[in-house]
């Protein structure tokens, strides 16, 4: 896997402000697109194949997902981890929290293919240099399709502006059809709107301190009711699971 650039003005953005929006062009060059991503064709085709949100279509919502999880030990290797189900608390999952949710998991060919590795290796290098005393890292991977249907809206965030619960989150556009809104707004504790951006173009990328500020993503709906809608995006966590010595 070749070097990655230098990104000391998005870290520098990222302890200033608690968050970034990188457009594609700029996010493309941090990846080394095409080069570095030689499967994305393999990686965006793979939203076709995702399975039901069962949890969110009890409740009448359109949403599906693949996850896996990843670890990186005091040794800097990143290693795919058992299948294990994604787990919230209620403080920052209302809709969901203190509920063990099993998905299907992302397939083998897709978490080891080149485009995914060279994006946790960039958040792995990214997120590390922010957190210059993490050990280990428990590192979660989810692929996201919103569906929007006539008269009624994807729900991206169907929690609300949240946190996490992690150290520090990245949100990565795959592909976005036949929709309109789906803008994310960065808040403070209190409500105050930091900043919004709309992710539209593959490889448009938001990254968030997730312990200094709140994310949400506004519903998405059909611009031409009569055909399908979707917004699909991967979403990277970083959990720091120690501290260097």
């Amino acid at each position: 896997m070749p070097p990655l650039p230098d990104f000391s003005a998005l870290d520098d953005r990222l302890q200033r402000d608690g968050f970034a929006f990188l457009t594609a062009r700029v996010m493309g060059d941090l990846l080394e697109a095409p080069t570095a991503l030689a499967d994305w064709p393999a990686f965006a085709a793979s939203w076709n194949d995702l399975a039901p949100d069962t949890y969110l279509a009890a409740q009448g919502r359109h949403r599906r997902r693949r996850h896996a999880t990843f670890a990186v030990g005091d040794d800097g290797q990143l290693v795919r981890a058992p299948h294990q189900p994604h787990f919230q608390s209620l403080a920052y999952n209302p809709l969901q929290g203190d509920i063990q949710r099993w998905f299907e998991p992302i397939e083998p060919a897709i978490a080891d293919g080149a485009t995914l590795r060279r994006i946790l290796a960039f958040c792995h290098a990214l997120f590390g240099t922010l957190a210059a005393h993490a050990g280990g890292w428990h590192i979660e991977v989810h692929q996201f399709r919103i569906e929007a249907k006539p008269g009624e809206a994807g729900e991206p965030t169907p929690e609300g502006v949240h946190r996490d619960g992690v150290d520090y989150v990245l949100v990565l556009m795959v592909d976005r059809q036949n929709i309109e809104s789906g803008t994310t707004t960065i808040h403070t504790a209190d409500g105050t709107e930091l900043g919004s951006f709309t992710l539209v173009d593959p490889l448009d990328a938001a990254l968030v301190d997730d312990a200094r500020v709140f994310h949400g993503v506004t519903p998405v709906t059909p611009l031409d009711p009569a055909q399908p809608a979707h917004r699909d995006v991967l979403v990277v966590t970083f959990r720091r699971t120690g501290s260097a010595t």
